[in-house]
């Protein structure tokens, strides 16, 4: 059996489509400020259902949008967040502090600072009724998130497409817990997974590791590359381009291929950098007209490494013509 990418979308700092994260990716300037341009929630999604929804949420929403038309009720979502809304949660937080009673709070926000609210209001706006999973691990989320939808396929227990992806919102709560080197950036790209189908990329490996401290993270990163050759049959030769998640050790060598930083495009968007990382290889793919094998790797501060090897077909339907208004 094998999983294919049929479809892909993103809202990035690019602008509200992935044509507008295409055009960027094939720029390869970064924008000077690295939040979602015009992505006003009620603009974008209506009033209706809106009024408490948070930013990361409603950026899953709006992402998904477009991949769910011609799907059936059975479809599975995978999400990958790193905490879910950092601002929401500190919101509720402080309104136990600040109210007159600790219980005086908005309980209609409670919903919001849940990690799996993002996955739940995505399947609950699209009328999806199949698994639905999220998950935690920091840049390598998105690869984690894409091996999770491969083992729902290959369980039996999603017998239809799964969307995966992950998302990450940009706010000054978030700035407070990061310590980055980057801009912090934010959006969500997702990605419709098929069985045994037409696709423009074939998953051909998913592969992790683990390492104690950074200065082991290059080595493992190397294991992890060797083995996701050795199972797909593939040699260092074929890959013309390695996408990195901007990640500690996440360098590379011995691999004569094209190569990109997530961060150096679209900010520092940590648990979305890995499915940003899928979604520019599908793009440049598509924009240069290549077939071939790439490379996206990640390594996390905490010790998650990964990488997925992908072979670009040509075949199946890019969404990232169609915006999410």
């Amino acid at each position: 059996m094998t999983t294919t990418i049929s479809a892909w979308s993103a809202i990035s700092p690019f602008g509200l489509g992935g044509t507008d994260f295409a055009a960027g990716v094939q720029g390869g300037r970064r924008p000077a400020e690295c939040g979602v341009p015009g992505f006003d929630i009620r603009e974008v999604l209506g009033r209706k259902g809106t009024r408490a929804m948070d930013r990361v949420t409603a950026l899953a929403v709006a992402t998904a949008k477009p991949l769910v038309d011609g799907l059936g009720s059975e479809t599975a979502l995978v999400l990958g967040t790193n905490v879910g809304s950092v601002k929401s949660s500190m919101d509720f937080a402080r309104d136990t502090l600040t109210e007159d009673k600790p219980f005086y709070v908005d309980a209609g926000r409670f919903p919001n600072a849940v990690l799996n609210c993002a996955a739940a209001q995505c399947a609950i706006w699209h009328t999806l009724q199949g698994p639905n999973a999220t998950i935690s691990g920091g840049r390598a989320t998105g690869l984690l998130a894409l091996n999770y939808a491969r083992r729902l396929h290959r369980s039996g227990r999603a017998t239809g497409a799964v969307l995966c992806g992950a998302t990450e919102e940009l706010s000054a709560e978030r700035s407070w817990l990061e310590n980055a080197s980057s801009p912090l950036g934010e959006g969500c790209a997702m990605f419709r997974l098929e069985r045994d189908g037409p696709g423009l990329a074939e998953v051909l490996a998913v592969e992790f590791g683990v390492c104690a401290d950074m200065t082991q993270a290059a080595a493992v990163l190397r294991r992890c590359v060797d083995r996701a050759f050795a199972s797909s049959g593939t040699g260092a030769e074929q890959v013309w381009l390695v996408v990195g998640s901007g990640g500690e050790g996440d360098e590379l060598d011995g691999l004569a291929a094209k190569r990109l930083c997530v961060t150096d495009l679209v900010g520092d968007t940590f648990a979305a950098s890995s499915a940003f990382g899928i979604a520019a290889v599908l793009a440049l793919a598509e924009a240069e007209g290549r077939d071939g094998t790439a490379l996206v790797t990640a390594v996390d501060r905490d010790g998650v490494v990964g990488c997925a090897l992908l072979r670009l077909t040509g075949e199946g339907r890019s969404l990232m013509g169609e915006g999410t208004r």
